[in-house]
């Protein structure tokens, strides 16, 4: 599980599979090794930077600024950036007040490392919407499960994982946001539609109650 709290910084350029992109705001640039954004908002919802402490920091104050200075994601790490490809991003208004960064030295490179994240990406943090961070697609439907359950006021049983999953595609609670480096998804439940769904999902013996196959047996 990719979670926020206990993310290693990672030097990315050691990573020779990893697609870089260049994070540009307030006339300064980094190398972003990982990111997740909506595409329709434009809204930047992680981000994984690599570069100066400076230029880290002028950054991130940049993206914080009310209104916010333009940013923009570029395909190519920052010295190489392509032309063209250019891709705005904000921070959503929203989010102002949940974002937490951690910038750590690299001891290869000599550069920093910042890790930016909203809380919502926390297992902990009480809210009902959350991001979803995973290291795979495999993986999301149970980490989904963990996050959902710990803010729904049912319980939710492990083995419904995969259909709460395709349940929330479905009906547009989970969205898949545009992400390099990690899987990222912004979850916004709706309990009393959770409620009715599962009701009628017990009914027509799509989902068994935890127990009901012992007592059955």
């Amino acid at each position: 599980m990719l979670h926020p709290a206990n993310t290693d910084p990672r030097d990315p350029s050691s990573d020779t599979g990893q697609v870089l992109h260049t994070i540009s705001a307030g006339g300064f640039s980094a190398t972003a090794d990982a990111f997740a954004r909506d595409e329709i908002t434009e809204g930047l919802w992680f981000l994984s930077m690599v570069g100066s402490q400076t230029a880290l920091k002028a950054i991130w104050a940049s993206l914080l600024k009310q209104p916010p200075d333009p940013a923009h994601l570029i395909r190519g790490s920052d010295g190489m950036a392509l032309s063209g490809g250019y891709q705005r991003c904000h921070i959503p208004y929203d989010t102002i007040g949940t974002w937490t960064t951690k910038i750590v030295k690299l001891p290869v490179s000599g550069g920093y490392h910042a890790l930016v994240y909203t809380k919502t990406a926390e297992f902990a943090f009480e809210q009902d919407s959350f991001l979803l961070l995973s290291q795979s697609e495999q993986e999301a439907p149970a980490l989904h499960h963990r996050f959902l359950d710990r803010r729904s006021p049912l319980p939710l049983h492990d083995s419904w994982a995969r259909w709460l999953w395709q349940r929330g595609i479905a009906n547009g609670e989970i969205v898949p946001l545009q992400s390099v480096g990690v899987n990222a998804y912004r979850c916004s439940p709706d309990s009393a539609k959770l409620r009715e769904d599962l009701s009628v999902a017990v009914a027509e013996g799509r989902l068994s109650l935890p127990g009901e196959e012992a007592f059955h047996g």
